[in-house]
């Protein structure tokens, strides 16, 4: 772990010129009187602390970025605002509801296994109101059904194209292990039409949870993990595709912004991480593929998520999708969604992401969509608990364009 990294993040406080815009961007301070705001938690606070900071407040943080990618000074305020969060939960210890939702995995796991059971709890409001009484997840909060068998499995059976062009390790993160293995496949059969090869390397959960539940410790440890299973696939020249954009933010940028971990190996993964359409686009401008002729007659707003914006690559997936023939596509210009991966499910905080969320639903209706098109999986949960409309992902409606649908 590199010491002049965690410095250089403390340090960027001194850059904070109080101008405000911080605040004037975050989603969260407009809709609780319970956080004041990126700019007093994060750079003003930062100047403060003569120790770790204890401020509990800043647990109301979302995490989305949006903070940081306003500034213009450069400062990382989600970053300082991720680990006083941390400092806050090493001091009063974490909460046994945070310990289970900082495990996407294991619960994945184990939820698979058990589908059928699981999925009867998951949807029996007693079982959701116990839930809530027992360990503070909201009985309302939008929780996906566990898949029976995991994408791992399923993608053993999958063909790979004759003659590939190059070959790439995917990424796949647990949502689609062990939610939406249909994602998964969806991935390879449009990277197979397109003339990619497709691996599968040995991995873990990204971390991301753990770092939202103020675990870092926990998430060094995956981190570790992953940046030495990932590494083979790198040095043998393949790139890592990820189908989720926050997976594929943490494995860029996350581990080494927020968590420290800044070796030489961290940075070869880092570099080598492509989201699909950032990977496909590229592929696009050096000639190797052209877009999909394909006709998809139907309204959709694309939503890009926060972590998509944070990884500085525009909208890729909106630029697949607007050559699709026939259809009506408008970005929503919403800022975030509310849920923030686990952040919407938790019992204080559900009725604050509602509000967050209510500008997706209102853009939604202004359009008059059909579909919401949207990156990150537990946006896509979120938009459709919030809208009532199909939430897909935009590689879906790609596929369903080329009569691919899964």
């Amino acid at each position: 772990m590199s010491e002049m990294l965690f410095d250089e993040v403390a340090r960027s406080a001194d850059r904070c010129i109080k101008c405000n815009v911080c605040n004037t961007a975050c989603p969260v301070m407009p809709a609780t009187d319970l956080f004041p705001g990126p700019k007093y938690c994060g750079p003003q606070a930062q100047r403060h602390r003569p120790g770790d900071p204890i401020e509990e407040w800043v647990d109301y943080c979302s995490g989305c970025g949006a903070c940081t990618r306003a500034c213009p000074s450069g400062v990382k305020v989600a970053e300082l605002n991720a680990r006083a969060r941390a400092s806050v939960y090493r001091r009063r210890g974490i909460p046994l509801r945070n310990r289970l939702l900082g495990r996407s995995e294991l619960l994945g796991r184990l939820g698979s296994v058990t589908a059928p059971v699981a999925n009867l709890g998951l949807e029996s409001g007693l079982g959701r109101r116990l839930a809530e009484r027992l360990i503070g997840i909201h009985h309302l909060a939008p929780v996906p059904r566990f898949s029976q068998g995991s994408f791992r499995r399923r993608f053993r059976r999958l063909p790979r194209p004759a003659r590939p062009w190059t070959e790439v390790a995917y990424f796949h993160g647990c949502a689609t292990n062990y939610y939406e293995p249909w994602l998964g496949e969806g991935a390879v059969a449009l990277l197979r039409r397109l003339g990619v090869a497709v691996e599968l390397p040995p991995q873990h959960c990204c971390g991301l949870p753990l770092i939202s539940n103020g675990e870092f410790d926990a998430a060094r440890r995956y981190a570790q993990r992953n940046i030495r299973l990932l590494l083979p696939a790198v040095r043998a020249g393949r790139r890592i595709v990820t189908t989720s954009t926050s997976c594929g933010y943490t494995l860029k940028a996350e581990y080494r912004e927020v968590l420290g971990i800044d070796t030489p190996e961290a940075r070869e993964v880092a570099a080598a991480t492509y989201d699909i359409f950032e990977l496909l686009r590229e592929a696009m401008w050096e000639g190797r593929i052209e877009a999909p002729r394909a006709a998809l007659p139907r309204r959709v707003l694309y939503h890009p998520p926060c972590q998509l914006r944070s990884h500085g690559i525009g909208v890729p997936a909106a630029d697949f999708l607007g050559s699709l023939e026939g259809i009506e596509l408008e970005e929503s210009g919403v800022e975030c969604c509310g849920i923030a991966g686990t952040y919407g499910l938790k019992r204080e905080k559900y009725a604050i992401a509602r509000r967050v969320g209510e500008a997706v639903v209102d853009r939604a209706g202004e359009h008059r969509a059909d579909v919401v098109a949207c990156d990150s999986e537990t946006c896509r949960w979120q938009i459709q608990h919030l809208t009532g409309l199909p939430s897909r992902h935009p590689l879906e409606l790609v596929l369903e364009a080329m009569g691919e649908e899964r």
